[in-house]
């Protein structure tokens, strides 16, 4: 949990010394998708609750943005991530770029449905698309760090330690 609040903590404030074309990785959004690739959807979804508490309380958006769009792309991972055999960095960043441009989706759509003369299709190709793709690119170095902060062997199948 403290790693949840750290990388929330982190995205809100310090993370702007990686920005390019104004885009940045989005760090609690690799861990609910970690989460759901190693613990499952229940897990996922929980770092989702926490992860998106902290960036709402952080951020100047209304409470709630970020854990609903956190937990149904917590949810969806981890069930997607049962199917698939989620070992293959290909698959995990694969998977990393569906929740992420989800994620981008659902937000804009609330944001629109809040305000509808914001020009979403606009925000859609200048942030989220380059978004995905950025959170993508780091997606190999944060699960690798991530598998061994937590202690775990990335060479051995998901589940055993």
């Amino acid at each position: 949990m403290t790693l949840v609040i750290a990388a929330s903590l982190i995205q809100s404030t310090w993370l702007d010394v990686i920005r390019i074309a104004g885009v940045l990785p989005d760090l609690p959004l690799l861990l609910v998708v970690y989460f759901a690739i190693v613990e499952g959807e229940e897990r996922a979804m929980f770092t989702g609750v926490i992860a998106g508490l902290i960036q709402d309380v952080a951020t100047d958006v209304a409470l709630g943005h970020h854990v609903l769009c956190l937990v149904l792309v917590g949810y969806a991972a981890g069930r997607i991530a049962t199917r698939l055999i989620a070992d293959h960095p290909a698959v995990k960043a694969g998977l990393v770029f569906l929740a992420s441009f989800t994620n981008g989706l659902i937000y804009t759509l609330i944001l629109y449905v809040q305000q509808p003369d914001i020009a979403g299709l606009n925000k859609l190709a200048a942030s989220v698309i380059p978004g995905a793709f950025y959170t993508t690119l780091v997606t190999p170095v944060i699960f690798f760090l991530l598998d061994r902060s937590l202690r775990r062997n990335p060479a051995a199948p998901s589940g055993v330690s």
